[in-house]
């Protein structure tokens, strides 16, 4: 019996993301064709590994046990791999291979585009991967493997297990207004006006409770927007306010809107996210990360 390690992979693959539609995405195959690469496997080794009973149901498809124990050895063997490109990093200074980050819109404009363009000058054998994505998807997608890095905002409500988030930056609100409207000497003469609202519990309604809160009034709440830049467009048509991120704040040429900064709106926390373990991040990944890190420290030089 022979054992091909690229198959015993997809096994791997199978058993870390939870079952064949979740290695699949990981992978980046059909569900498919990880069914047939673990079938072919099973006839290398004479037993079955995927627990088929279970397909069809809402359940996943779990593994035996000989599959499973199959699948401590391709952690192993991964371990192997993970330890062998480190060393090989190590010893002749080139890093190679794919990167995927997946990040909030904002944090691909400012952080990860600039990130990914910065390392393909100087490391052109790394392979930078950007996914548009949102906090709780983008963590499923992490802990699947589809994503090596993550920028989200931050929940101070929850720790994800098996995740390490490292602090980039603290991104604050400030209050955009239609420019036609200047000059306004604070928040407080905007209070009377139409404003963009956001969907219940989310950070911009939040904001807005607050400087209701603050003035004792009750706003105007006359738009609701899911999005930043649908909340810039209400703004520059000259409709209403709205309080927005600086990292979302429109590039310098856009006359039509005027920011101002107002007490009490506080700050939304952008981490960046990886899994933990021993070979987390990859040298590549790492690279990866501490160019986004420059990018953070480029911005606030350039915001002082």
């Amino acid at each position: 019996m022979q054992l091909d390690p690229r198959r015993l992979a997809v096994l791997g693959a199978v058993a870390q993301a939870g079952g064949v539609l979740a290695a699949a995405g990981v992978l980046h195959l059909t569900p498919s064709a990880v069914s047939q690469q673990i079938a072919r496997l099973e006839a290398e080794t004479g037993v079955l590994l995927l627990d088929r009973s279970r397909l069809g149901g809402r359940r996943s498809a779990g593994l035996t046990p000989a599959g499973r124990l199959l699948a401590v050895h391709a952690a192993r063997l991964a371990d192997t791999l993970a330890n062998a490109e480190r060393d090989l990093a190590a010893l002749t200074g080139q890093v190679t291979g794919p990167v995927s980050v997946g990040a909030i819109p904002t944090a691909i404009r400012h952080l990860a585009a600039p990130a990914a363009a910065a390392v393909a000058a100087e490391n052109p054998t790394i392979d930078v991967h950007i996914r548009q994505i949102e906090r709780e998807p983008g963590l499923a997608a992490l802990r699947a493997g589809a994503l090596d890095l993550l920028i989200a905002e931050a929940d101070p409500r929850t720790r994800p297990h098996g995740i390490r988030a490292v602090r980039l930056l603290d991104d604050p609100y400030q209050v955009a207004f239609p420019a036609a409207w200047a000059p306004v000497a604070g928040a407080e003469a905007l209070l009377d006006r139409p404003w963009v609202d956001g969907p219940p519990g989310s950070a911009t309604h939040l904001a807005l409770d607050r400087i209701a809160a603050r003035h004792d009034t009750v706003l105007n709440r006359a738009h609701e927007c899911l999005e930043f830049p649908a909340a810039l467009a209400v703004v520059a048509a000259g409709l209403a306010v709205a309080v927005i991120p600086a990292l979302a704040q429109p590039a310098g040429e856009q006359a039509a809107i005027a920011t101002l900064d107002a007490d009490g709106l506080g700050a939304r926390r952008i981490d960046l996210l990886h899994r933990r373990g021993r070979h987390e991040p990859t040298p590549a990944a790492e690279l990866v990360a501490r160019a986004i890190a420059a990018q953070v420290t480029a911005s606030q030089a350039i915001a002082r």
